[in-house]
């Protein structure tokens, strides 16, 4: 466990500018929830100009369906394979989803395309966020269509999306479907089930899980009081001109805890005066 500090500036907007600062500690676990295989290295490019106009220009078109069809074919027809598929986790990124939508139909209708699990866990995963479970299960349908088989990760994106529309038992047979499929739960699936069935106030089924961690850690009390640490957040507040003080959603995603922080570290930046405290687990 490590910790550094950040400090932002922020410049008001007066004739004269004043400078207030704050400074945030944020201590960082190495490793993480998703801790099996790595991502294909194009998770991790640099995203080449042509794939950022790209973006830019689907954006600037989504309004118009026929500028939209335009750009589809003509700026994404001529992307590589490389670039077509950086454009799409850019979009994601965004959480532009019908445009990464637009983007998903077109790879999968590329000559060069071959069944990828991969973005389809993807799809999975930003379609679960925004409680579309039609549509996560019409993936599911879609990928096994193709010829593929749902991984570990399908499986926990499943039951997080079951979570998410508060269907439990679904949840609870997704995570049987898993096991029986040979996959091993990590820390990941077994953290969304622990905090989501206490959510739900399924104490019973919560602490069938707990014991269950037995079976796949060393130590696994040390990782139910993780779990437990984990769920505990202090909260970023931000005080404007007037006094009034709000405070930014966190979602309560373990595996977006980093991404969290950043959007509410953005949002700081557009309040004249701040008073803040916030400590920030990423996992």
């Amino acid at each position: 466990m490590g910790s550094f500090k950040l400090q932002f500036s922020q410049l008001g907007l007066q004739q004269k500018p004043q400078i207030s600062t704050f400074t945030l500690t944020l201590r960082i676990r190495c490793g993480g929830l998703r801790n099996g295989p790595r991502k294909p290295m194009w998770r991790t490019r640099v995203l080449s100009s042509e794939a950022i106009q790209a973006v830019q220009s689907l954006k600037l078109a989504q309004k118009s369906p026929s500028k939209l069809e335009q750009v589809l074919t003509t700026k994404l027809g001529r992307l590589l394979k490389a670039d077509l598929e950086d454009a799409l986790a850019e979009l994601q990124r965004q959480n532009e989803l019908d445009l990464a939508l637009k983007v998903f139909d077109f790879v999968r209708k590329e000559t060069w395309y071959v069944p990828n699990l991969f973005l389809y866990n993807d799809m999975i995963r930003m379609v679960g966020k925004r409680r579309m479970i039609e549509m996560v299960e019409q993936f599911v349908v879609e990928l096994q269509n193709e010829g593929l088989q749902p991984d570990a990760r399908t499986y926990t994106e499943l039951i997080g999306a079951y979570f998410k529309v508060e269907m439990v038992l679904k949840a609870m047979e997704t995570y049987d479907q898993m096991k029986d499929s040979g996959y091993v739960p990590d820390k990941l699936t077994l953290t969304i089930l622990i905090r989501n069935l206490e959510k739900a106030g399924e104490d019973a089924l919560s602490e069938a899980i707990k014991k269950e961690c037995a079976e796949y850690f060393d130590y696994p009390n040390k990782f139910l009081e993780e779990v437990e640490r984990k769920h505990k957040y202090n909260y970023l507040y931000l005080t404007a001109e007037n006094g009034e003080q709000y405070i930014p959603k966190m979602t309560e995603d373990p595996d977006n805890s980093f991404v969290n922080f950043i959007s509410l570290a953005e949002s700081v930046a557009l309040a004249p005066t701040l008073d803040l405290g916030i400590s920030v687990d990423v996992l």
